[in-house]
């Protein structure tokens, strides 16, 4: 069970009106988290893949993946929901470019981070950031494969998409860690579970 699951008014499988809700409450997250933008070299760094893994692990996989594809709608018909657009292009040239890769792998990283929430490894401080690196991890997989391929592997493809966000992305793991089990204890104080 994830925590939608535990405080969402119908549980059924299909698709209700809350769930759309939902959904789309999870591609707005997503837009503003695109948004809170640290300096970072090689490219700024968002809190976008917190929010991919925490919407895996809060959604479950299904409706997790579901927000993060209206997001990528939202995208490619040329809405600027993606970090630094306008200004570095809109829709599926912006997709396409460097940092297109990282966005294919968060439907994966979602599905993961949800699938390990059903499972309960959100409950579990240790298991909620072994969930998150494991989810994170999984976005670097084409990101970094795409990265290659756009700006040529002679190039150190690994200290311009990789080195420099272990730390930031240890950072986010922690704080997955520490909100989703507390979430949960304050669910289970209140005999929700």
């Amino acid at each position: 069970m994830t925590l939608y699951q535990a405080i969402a008014p119908e549980r059924a499988s299909r698709f209700s009106p809350m769930d759309v809700l939902a959904v789309v409450a999870g591609s707005l997250l997503l837009t503003l988290s695109a948004r809170i933008q640290v300096p970072f070299y090689p490219v700024p760094m968002t809190m976008q893949t917190l929010v991919v893994i925490g919407l895996g692990l809060a959604l479950g996989p299904m409706r997790g993946a579901a927000a993060v594809a209206l997001y990528f709608a939202q995208g490619a018909f040329g809405l600027p929901v993606f970090a630094g657009t306008p200004e570095k292009g809109i829709g599926l040239a912006y997709m396409t470019g460097p940092t297109g890769g990282y966005l294919a792998g968060y439907i994966p990283a979602t599905l993961l981070a949800g699938w390990l929430a059903r499972r309960g490894w959100d409950r579990n401080p240790f298991t909620a950031m072994a969930a998150a690196l494991l989810a994170g991890a999984v976005i670097y997989v084409p990101g970094l494969l795409w990265l290659g391929a756009v700006i040529g592997w002679e190039k150190p493809v690994l200290a311009f998409g990789l080195y420099p966000f272990i730390p930031a992305d240890i950072a986010k793991a922690m704080l997955a860690a520490i909100a989703f089990p507390a979430a949960w204890k304050r669910l289970s104080a209140k005999g929700v579970n």
